[in-house]
C-alpha cells in the first residue's frame, strides 16, 4: 500500500468520505459525542476549515480515503483573553476557532486537532508521514509553528495514572514513553505542558449506558474502555462527566 497525502482543497469531492464509518468508528462511541466537536466536525461548520485539511489515499484507489488531518487557524491574542495555549486544550482551541471564523478575525497560530487513519492503513508507520504532511501544509499557509493538544494513545491502558507523571515519562532513549507523544518528538515537537481538561463530554446515565454498554449503577470513578481517565459518575444527579487530559505539543516551522 502507498499513501498520497494532499490538501482537501485539491480533492474536494473527497469531503464527504472523511467521515466514513470506517474513519469515524475508528474513535468509541463516547469520543464522537462532544458537543464542543459540532463547532468544527458539523457540516455546515466544517467548509469553513477546508482549506486546513489534509486528506490520504491510496493511489491505485484514489476515491477510498485512508486517512484525515484535521487544523484549525486561531487568533492567540492576550487582548482577546487569550495569554497562551489553553488548559481547555481540544475544546478551548475549537471554540476559538470557530469564534475566530465567525467575526472574520486574523489568525495568527493553528492547531491540529485530529490525525485518523483507516484501519487498513493503521500500523503501516504512516501516522509519522500524516504529522509531517499537517507540519509542512503549516508551513505553507505561512505559520512559523503548529501546536497540538495531543491524545497520549496509550494512556487508556493506566487511567488512574496522574497525567503529568504519564505524559513526561520517557523510555531509556529519552523519547517519550507513549507511542503517539513519541511520533510527534520524532518529527520535530516538543512537549509543552498537559492541558488538564482538554476535552469534556457530558451525558445522561442512560446516555452512558447507550454509548458504553456499562450499567453506569455507582456513584464514583468509572474505569471506561479507551477513556484516558476515569468517568464522574453522579447516580444522584443522573449524570456522568469524562474530562480528557492531552498534551500540548509544539512543532517550531522555522
Amino acid at each position: 500500500m502507498e499513501l498520497t497525502i494532499v490538501p482537501l482543497t485539491e480533492r474536494p469531492e473527497l469531503a464527504p468520505a472523511l467521515f466514513s464509518r470506517e474513519l469515524s468508528f475508528v474513535w468509541p462511541t463516547f469520543m464522537r459525542r462532544s458537543k464542543t466537536g459540532e463547532l468544527y466536525f458539523a457540516p455546515d461548520r466544517f467548509a469553513r476549515f477546508r482549506d486546513f485539511v489534509l486528506v490520504a489515499f491510496d493511489p491505485s484507489r484514489p476515491d477510498v480515503v485512508l486517512g484525515r488531518a484535521m487544523s484549525a487557524p486561531f487568533r492567540l491574542d492576550p487582548e482577546l483573553g487569550r495569554e497562551g495555549l489553553p488548559d481547555a486544550g481540544w475544546d478551548e482551541v475549537i471554540r476559538w476557532a470557530d469564534e475566530d471564523a465567525r467575526l472574520g478575525r486574523e489568525t495568527d497560530t493553528i492547531s491540529a486537532l485530529e490525525i485518523l487513519l483507516h484501519p487498513e492503513a493503521a500500523g503501516r508507520g504512516f501516522a509519522a508521514r500524516m504529522v509531517g504532511a499537517l507540519r509542512e501544509h503549516a508551513r505553507r499557509l505561512g505559520f512559523r509553528e503548529l501546536v497540538a493538544p495531543v491524545r497520549p494513545t496509550s494512556k487508556h491502558l493506566e487511567p488512574d495514572t496522574p497525567i503529568e507523571e504519564y505524559a513526561f515519562r520517557t523510555r531509556q532513549d529519552g523519547l517519550p514513553y507513549d507511542p503517539w507523544l513519541r511520533v510527534h518528538v520524532r518529527a520535530g515537537g516538543g512537549l509543552v505542558r498537559v492541558a488538564p481538561c482538554s476535552m469534556t463530554i457530558v451525558g445522561s446515565l442512560p446516555e452512558w449506558r447507550r454509548w458504553t454498554g456499562l450499567p453506569f449503577d455507582r456513584s464514583g470513578p468509572l474505569t471506561v474502555p479507551q477513556a484516558l481517565v476515569p468517568v464522574h459518575v453522579s447516580v444522584q444527579q443522573g449524570h456522568a462527566v469524562y474530562v480528557e487530559p492531552n498534551v500540548w505539543v509544539r512543532h517550531p516551522l522555522g
